[in-house]
C-alpha cells in the first residue's frame, strides 16, 4: 500500500508540474503574441503599401526573371563569377526597361451594357463597350479586357481626343446552358515581353444567364395539365365548392348547408353534400446523377431532361398552377418563371452521387404532399426496377409520369403498373408525347 501510495503521489506531482508547465507556456505565448502584434500589423501594412503594388504587376514570367536576377547577383558576388554578374545585370536591365511600359495614368469613363442578361441557348447575347476620354488631353492607345466566364475578350482602344467616345459591339456565344460572369472591364498595360502587367478595373461584373432551351406546350398540348388531373375525385366532403348531391341531415352537420326547399318538399331536413376539389400542383423530380443517363451521351441527355423540366414548368406558370421542382441538390425556387429558369440554369450534373432518382422522388413526395401530378425526369440509365421502386413512394391517387431522355431515340410510351413511362429523343416531341400520355 505504501509503494502504491508513493507512486500515486509521484504521478499526481508530475501531473501538476506538467499542467503548470503548460500554463506557463501558454502565458509566454500570449505575451509574445501581444508583443509581436504591433510588429505584425506594421508588416501587413508595409506589404499592402509597398509590396502588393509590386507583386500585383509581376507576371509569372516576371517572377521567374526577378528570382533569376537575385540568384545570379548572389552567385556572382559570392564566387566572383563574371558570367553570373553579367546575366544578373541583363535581367535587372530588362526588368527596369519593362517599368516604362506600365507607367502612366488614364482618365476614362467606361460603360458596359448587356442588351439582355437572360437569354436562351442559341439566342444572341449582344453587348456594348463604351469608352470616353475624360482627360483634357488626348489619350494614348489602350487595351481593354472583358472577362467572360473562364476566357477574356480584348478590345483595342485607339487614341482618343478629349471627351471623344469609342464604342465596340460584341457577341457572347450561347451554345450551352450556364451562368457566365461578364466583367469587370479592365484596362491593361504591359511590356512587349509580358514581364510586367498592370490592370485597372473600370466597371462592375454582371451575371449572364443562358437559360435551357424550351418548347411551347400550346396548341395540340394546351391544357395538358388539366387533362392529367383526370376525373374529379370521388372523395365526398361536407364543405367545399363542388356540389354533389343531397342527403338526410345528421347530427353535427353544418346548418348553413341545409337545403330548405328540398326539406319542405320531403318533410325531412336535407343537407348539401360536396365533392372534394384539388388544385393542380405539379411536382418535378429531376435526377442530376449522370450515372442514370446513357453512358455515351450522358451530359447531352441531362441537358434534354433540364429542357423538359423548363418546358413543363413554363406551361405550369403560364396556367398559374402550383409548381415544385426538386433535385439531388435541393429544391428549385419556382415563385416566378424567371426564378425557375434561373434556378434550372444553375443546376449542374455530377457522377457517382449517393442519391438517385428513387431518393429524389421519395423526398418530393414528402416535401409536396398535395401534389396531383409527379414527373420523373431521368435517363435510360434508370432501370425499370428503379422506376417501379420510385413509383412506390408516390401517394395513392397521384398521377405519375416518368420521362426517360435519350438524344436521338424514337419516342415511345409504355407502362409499369400505373406509372406511365415516356421515352423522349427530341425536345420538340414533348408536346405530342404528353398528349399521348393522357389519351
Amino acid at each position: 500500500m505504501n509503494r502504491r501510495a508513493k507512486r500515486s503521489t509521484r504521478s499526481t506531482k508530475l501531473n501538476r508540474r506538467a499542467e503548470k508547465s503548460l500554463t506557463m507556456a501558454g502565458e509566454v505565448l500570449e505575451v509574445l503574441r501581444e508583443y509581436l502584434r504591433p510588429a505584425m500589423s506594421r508588416a501587413k501594412e508595409f506589404n499592402s503599401r509597398s509590396l502588393a503594388p509590386i507583386t500585383s504587376v509581376l507576371s509569372p514570367l516576371g517572377f521567374v526573371l526577378l528570382g533569376t536576377a537575385v540568384l545570379l547577383w548572389i552567385l556572382g558576388a559570392s564566387f566572383g563569377w563574371q558570367e553570373a554578374l553579367l546575366g544578373a545585370f541583363m535581367a535587372s536591365l530588362l526588368l527596369v526597361a519593362s517599368v516604362g511600359f506600365i507607367l502612366g495614368r488614364s482618365e476614362f469613363s467606361v460603360e458596359l451594357d448587356l442588351h439582355r442578361t437572360r437569354v436562351a441557348v442559341g439566342d444572341r447575347a449582344v453587348g456594348a463597350l463604351q469608352v470616353q476620354n475624360k482627360a483634357s488631353r488626348s489619350s494614348a492607345p489602350a487595351m481593354m479586357e472583358l472577362p467572360v466566364g473562364h476566357g477574356a475578350a480584348q478590345f483595342r482602344i485607339p487614341r482618343l481626343d478629349s471627351q471623344e467616345i469609342h464604342e465596340d459591339l460584341f457577341t457572347i456565344p450561347t451554345q450551352r446552358r450556364q451562368v457566365l460572369d461578364v466583367g469587370p472591364v479592365r484596362s491593361v498595360r504591359q511590356d512587349p515581353f509580358a514581364i510586367l502587367r498592370r490592370q485597372v478595373k473600370w466597371t462592375d461584373s454582371y451575371e449572364l444567364f443562358i437559360h435551357p432551351r424550351t418548347t411551347a406546350l400550346a396548341g395540340s398540348s394546351a391544357g395538358f395539365i388539366r387533362d392529367l388531373e383526370g376525373m374529379p375525385t370521388s372523395d365526398l366532403s361536407n364543405s367545399d365548392v363542388s356540389f354533389h348531391a343531397l342527403r338526410e341531415y345528421q347530427s353535427g352537420d353544418d346548418r348553413r348547408h341545409i337545403h330548405w326547399k328540398s326539406s319542405a318538399r320531403t318533410g325531412e331536413l336535407m343537407v348539401r353534400q360536396f365533392e372534394e376539389t384539388r388544385r393542380s400542383h405539379l411536382a418535378l423530380s429531376l435526377s442530376t446523377n449522370l450515372e442514370e443517363y446513357s453512358q455515351q451521351h450522358a451530359e447531352e441527355d441531362f441537358e434534354l431532361a433540364v429542357s423538359v423540366a423548363a418546358s413543363i414548368g413554363q406551361q405550369a406558370v403560364a396556367e398559374q398552377r402550383k409548381l415544385a421542382i426538386l433535385t439531388q441538390q435541393g429544391p428549385v425556387r419556382t415563385e416566378s418563371g424567371r426564378m425557375m429558369m434561373d434556378g434550372l440554369t444553375r443546376i449542374e450534373a455530377a457522377a457517382s452521387l449517393r442519391e438517385n432518382l428513387v431518393d429524389v422522388v421519395r423526398h418530393t413526395a414528402d416535401t409536396v404532399p398535395g401534389a396531383s401530378v409527379i414527373f420523373f425526369l431521368t435517363g435510360t440509365g434508370t432501370s425499370a426496377k428503379a422506376l417501379r421502386e420510385a413509383w412506390m413512394h408516390v401517394p395513392s391517387g397521384v398521377r405519375a409520369i416518368a420521362i426517360r431522355c435519350e438524344s436521338g431515340t424514337e419516342p415511345t410510351r409504355s407502362s409499369i403498373g400505373e406509372l406511365t413511362v415516356l421515352s423522349l429523343g427530341k425536345l420538340d416531341e414533348l408536346g405530342l408525347m404528353l398528349r399521348k400520355a393522357v389519351a
